[in-house]
């Protein structure tokens, strides 16, 4: 199978090469809460295929050339091509050293940062075995890794066991995870990551990436 790789087309869609696809969505709560995600559901695709960017595909993930349809979704890339470390503010617990590191400019919504009673910034501050546990499976879902953890600011972070795969949210954007090599439509590559979300509503402010302006404008799989 050749190198797994994301390619942004320029007013189009994504190419993408090498990468397995599933539809998967978030489980929440009885109070709304995500702590997981469902199970993934393969979907058929080639080696090579085209997932839509613009929302409007009736073949939804994949395109269909909605977006030579007039007018035209504005799908131009806003994002910053640079290290996730440079943007990053840093949290450390003054007893232990450990740290949530946090790009706030990849943050998709998804909510699995918190609760109805804390979030995991809250969280660092205890060194209770239980809490922190729990607060570093929180911090491990998050979708677009805005959030990592590591137990001392000169530590790498830990980061969940991936394989190169692309998980298509309910309703969502597109989860790729495990590495993936995404390029921009002017053949600069963004950093490679271990969790990334792309956007597939065509609303992002910070596209590629997803910034969660899918649940703002009702996006829908249907």
């Amino acid at each position: 199978m050749p190198e797994p790789e994301i390619r942004v087309e320029e007013d189009g869609p994504y190419q993408v090469t090498g990468l397995p696809i599933s539809r998967t969505r978030t489980v929440k709560t009885e109070y709304g809460e995500p702590v997981d995600y469902a199970p993934f559901e393969r979907l058929e695709a080639g080696e090579t295929y085209r997932l839509c960017r613009c929302g409007r595909s009736s073949n939804k993930p994949f395109c269909d050339d909605s977006h030579l349809e007039e007018p035209r979704v504005d799908v131009k890339e806003r994002a910053d091509h640079g290290p996730r470390d440079d943007r990053a503010d840093v949290f450390e617990n003054t007893e232990d050293g450990a740290i949530i590191s946090d790009d706030l400019s990849l943050c998709s919504k998804a909510g699995y940062c918190k609760d109805r009673f804390t979030g995991v910034w809250q969280m660092l501050g205890s060194t209770d075995p239980e809490v922190r546990q729990r607060m570093q499976r929180m911090v491990e879902l998050c979708p677009s890794g805005r959030l990592a953890w590591a137990e001392s600011e000169n530590a790498p972070d830990h980061e969940p066991d991936y394989e190169p795969e692309i998980g298509v949210f309910r309703n969502g954007p597109y989860f790729v995870r495990g590495g993936v090599r995404v390029v921009g439509a002017d053949g600069q590559p963004y950093e490679v990551r271990n969790r990334q979300v792309l956007c597939r509503c065509g609303y992002s402010q910070n596209k590629p990436f997803c910034d969660g302006s899918h649940s703002m404008v009702g996006f829908r799989d249907g």
